[in-house]
């Protein structure tokens, strides 16, 4: 089944460049020049992963991403950005962005970094493997794979892909320590210098959402000088 894609730009000719390489891989494309457009398009929860330029008439990328999230919606975001500064990248990250793309980008970076979410979106729970998994109950925290769900204390915990993704890498690996060079390439699907923000960033929300105390994890710890870990302690399989 196509994959549906929400493009935000108001550059014409970027949008166009980008709409014409995703059709060429099948994929069904919509386009929004401004943000007030685009989040409403956004809201409807139809697509499987949102492009959002991070300079915008009307709403900027920043609050488009900010209110997706606040209203629930967690469709995969690829912020795309002409800024350079490490802040900017980081603040996007911060408010719910799943990946960035710095501006100009190459055409084959931008399609690998679409497959990359795409792949492990929600999409691939009709593989046979995902089909196959089995739940966990770590402490207070119940995971289900196949329905993406997160329970804690039995009460819904609405995760992002990414924030999913990481938790769920995490869990099935207990005690395992991962630099975040490692996270990169197994949760992101790529390994660059200098992206280790996007797994700090991630890493920090999904602590304020799992977690009693954030600045003290009982689930995803801190290996100091190495990466993280997911407790030992707390991971058994759900009957």
């Amino acid at each position: 089944m196509p994959k549906n894609i929400l493009i935000i730009e108001d550059n014409r000719d970027i949008a166009n460049l980008i709409m014409i390489n995703l059709r060429g891989k099948h994929m069904q494309v919509e386009h929004a020049a401004d943000g007030n457009t685009g989040l409403r398009l956004a809201l409807t929860g139809r697509y499987q992963l949102v492009i959002l330029d991070l300079m915008l008439p009307g709403m900027d990328g920043m609050d488009v991403c900010r209110t997706m999230r606040k209203e629930k919606v967690n469709t995969p975001i690829l912020m795309l950005t002409a800024k350079t500064s490490e802040l900017d990248r980081v603040l996007g990250l911060e408010v719910g962005a799943d990946d960035y793309l710095t501006k100009p980008f190459s055409v084959p970076e931008l399609i690998a970094r679409v497959n990359s979410i795409l792949r492990r979106s929600g999409e691939y729970q009709s593989s046979p493997a995902a089909e196959k998994s089995e739940s966990l109950q770590c402490g207070d925290l119940y995971i289900d794979p196949d329905k993406r769900q997160v329970l804690l204390n039995d009460n819904s915990i609405e995760l992002t892909a990414k924030e999913f993704d990481l938790l769920w890498h995490f869990a099935s690996n207990p005690g395992r320590v991962y630099s975040r060079s490692q996270l990169l390439s197994s949760i992101w699907g790529y390994g660059h210098d200098g992206y280790e923000h996007t797994v700090n960033s991630h890493i920090n929300r999904l602590r304020a959402k799992i977690e009693t105390d954030p600045a003290k994890p009982k689930y995803v710890m801190t290996v100091w000088g190495v990466g993280y870990k997911f407790s030992s302690d707390l991971a058994e399989k759900s009957a």
